[in-house]
């Protein structure tokens, strides 16, 4: 799925990590949420980091690839609350 819309409303919120900004969508880089080779995951499997917490998250800098994958589940949650706080709506 692609959604510039929510996209568009990702980056427009604080980084999900640090809180600092501006923030890029940063998509998944799990297979389950149809990360492939060269292929991104879904725009519903986004969260908003900077760009620093991005090269880290996407460079695994952060942990090991499951323990991105859990931290990457606990933004994606908090994420989708702070979306229908600032929108008041659903970005999907």
């Amino acid at each position: 799925m692609r959604s510039a819309k929510r996209l568009n409303a990702i980056r427009k919120l604080p980084c999900v990590r640090c809180g600092g900004g501006p923030s890029q969508a940063a998509h998944s880089n799990s297979s389950k949420h149809g990360k492939g080779r060269g292929i991104k995951s879904s725009d519903a499997f986004t969260v908003p980091l900077c760009t620093s917490c991005h090269a880290a998250f996407d460079q695994y800098r952060l942990g090991t690839r499951q323990e991105s994958e859990a931290m990457f589940e606990q933004w994606l949650e908090k994420t989708e609350r702070m979306l229908k706080i600032e929108h008041d709506i659903d970005c999907f």
